[in-house]
């Protein structure tokens, strides 16, 4: 269920988004293709997974909650039949948390099949669903995918697919990166600003669409290129190529930067940068702007490795004041000092205040030998609550660290994300409201330091004006009620024509 926002109720923290995949192949089973792809993008969402198939006269689908691993097993991707398809994998950032807001979500109509995956959220959700069910569309689910699905198959009855598509983007506002299948078709959407990512690979016998390229090497394809923002991409039938059809044309993107520094995988390319280095030279821009001598620098695993191996690296060629460090002086050293257990859950997503404190010491164990009677600097991704910042200092001095100073290689985080990461409320964000000093104080850290906007801009090569910065300015690329906008837009107005009940 959504607000007039289209902001859904919240979890404890900080989530992934989802991720979407599509194939089109010649003559080959789609289904376990996708299967390993949906493996390859289980990091975005650990919530549900599905995959819809078409083998030219019938739909199949199998969707279910839980991990990939756990949804499919042999007996379920044998029934998928079809040499096309799309697969999702899923943390709800709107709908409930369970089996109706799993997806791909499909449906048949009057003019075939669809299914559809989406990674995203929409803002003007409940207008469209309010003006849809007002007419007879009966909905299953709170989600906004079946909106989008709704409206789609609506203008189907009308349009050929490619104008049916660009009436349903002229009707949606907010975030989405869409694989679509429609019968045996399978097409891949990105919203005008482009801010979900969203890329095509082509394979040994046919071609992708994928949230992240690691998707498309875990095939052996190659990767192609972005879509790019207002984009469809449709990809032929039997995997002989894709057409492009240039729908919508914005002036600025508005690319998620939290995609970079923390969502996608590091070894995806998202938006022809590799985010391994783009992490790494974000590092490099912490210690430039606030480098602190101290005997070692360590990540939080696994999030602040990147940022940290950048920040160690430009330590050795300059002093914490920007003067060339001499020879004989190795800078900061970079060890690990912080050892990851891997079987125990985020621990954002604990559902009580003494589970996410008890989690952080199951995760993490701290080697004593790096860290006893040494000065550390420690490095994340981000702070959102403060609550395992808090811990790690605590748990590090317990272990003898005689400071312990904290690095973020993104600004801080003071506002809510309504475009598909479901972060905390602006009442539980610890720098919603704070400076830096009394965040430091609040998790009684020696020093702590943020990266600043403009680095990240730098870094990606990116005008500010093309990012979503909304979660660190409290100013967003789309209109969204009670918020402030960053740019001149504005929500579509829903009455360009005239719905009736056989819509």
């Amino acid at each position: 269920m959504t607000d007039g926002r289209g902001e859904t109720p919240r979890r404890t923290g900080m989530t992934e988004k989802c991720g979407v995949v599509g194939v089109s192949l010649d003559g080959r089973d789609a289904a376990r293709p996708l299967y390993y792809a949906l493996y390859a993008l289980q990091h975005r969402g650990q919530e549900s997974a599905g995959i819809v198939t078409h083998d030219g006269f019938q739909q199949h689908s199998h969707v279910d909650m839980g991990l990939v691993g756990d949804v499919f097993g042999e007996g379920d991707l044998n029934p998928l039949a079809g040499s096309a398809g799309i697969g999702h994998v899923r943390y709800p950032t709107a709908g409930s948390v369970d089996t109706s807001c799993a997806q791909p979500f499909s449906v048949s109509f009057k003019s075939g099949s669809l299914g559809l995956s989406h990674n995203g959220n929409l803002v003007n959700a409940d207008e469209i669903r309010d003006e849809l069910a007002a007419v007879g569309h009966a909905f299953t689910s709170d989600g906004d995918t079946e909106v989008i699905a709704h409206d789609l198959a609506r203008n189907l009855l009308e349009e050929d697919l490619v104008r049916a598509v660009k009436r349903t983007m002229g009707r949606v506002h907010g975030s989405y990166a869409l694989t679509i299948s429609h019968d045996d078709t399978v097409l891949g959407v990105r919203d005008p600003q482009g801010n979900r990512p969203l890329c095509i690979g082509e394979l040994e016998d046919g071609y992708i669409l994928a949230s992240e390229s690691a998707a498309i090497d875990t095939l052996d394809g190659e990767l192609v290129r972005d879509v790019r923002p207002g984009e469809l991409v449709v990809l032929q039938e039997d995997g002989d190529g894709f057409d492009s059809y240039q729908l919508v044309e914005e002036d600025n993107t508005a690319h998620c930067f939290f995609e970079h520094v923390y969502f996608a995988r590091p070894d995806s390319i998202i938006d022809e940068t590799l985010v391994y280095e783009a992490r790494r030279n974000l590092g490099r821009k912490l210690w430039e702007e606030s480098g602190v001598e101290t005997d070692v620098v360590m990540p939080v695993p696994d999030s602040g490795r990147a940022f940290a191996s950048g920040y160690a690296d430009a330590a050795t060629e300059t002093t914490a004041d920007g003067e060339t460090r001499d020879e004989a002086d190795d800078g900061v050293e970079f060890a690990e000092g912080l050892m990851k257990n891997r079987y125990v859950g985020r621990t954002f997503i604990m559902p009580t205040q003494d589970e996410r404190e008890r989690a952080v010491r199951l995760k993490l164990n701290p080697i004593k030998s790096t860290i006893e009677g040494r000065t550390v600097t420690v490095i994340d991704d981000s702070i959102v609550r403060g609550t395992t910042s808090t811990q790690l200092v605590q748990l590090l001095k317990d272990c003898g660290a005689t400071e312990v100073h904290v690095r973020i290689g993104a600004p801080e985080i003071v506002a809510p994300c309504y475009m598909g990461i479901d972060m905390a409320t602006r009442e539980e964000l610890i720098a919603s409201g704070k400076s830096i000093d009394e965040i430091r104080d609040a998790i009684s850290a020696d020093s702590l330091a943020y990266l600043s906007t403009d680095a990240v801009a730098d870094v990606l090569g990116k005008e500010r004006l093309d990012l979503c910065l909304g979660c660190v300015t409290g100013e967003y690329p789309y209109d969204i009620e009670g918020e402030e906008t960053d740019r001149n837009v504005e929500r579509p107005q829903l009455t360009s024509r005239q719905l009736s009940a056989n819509d």
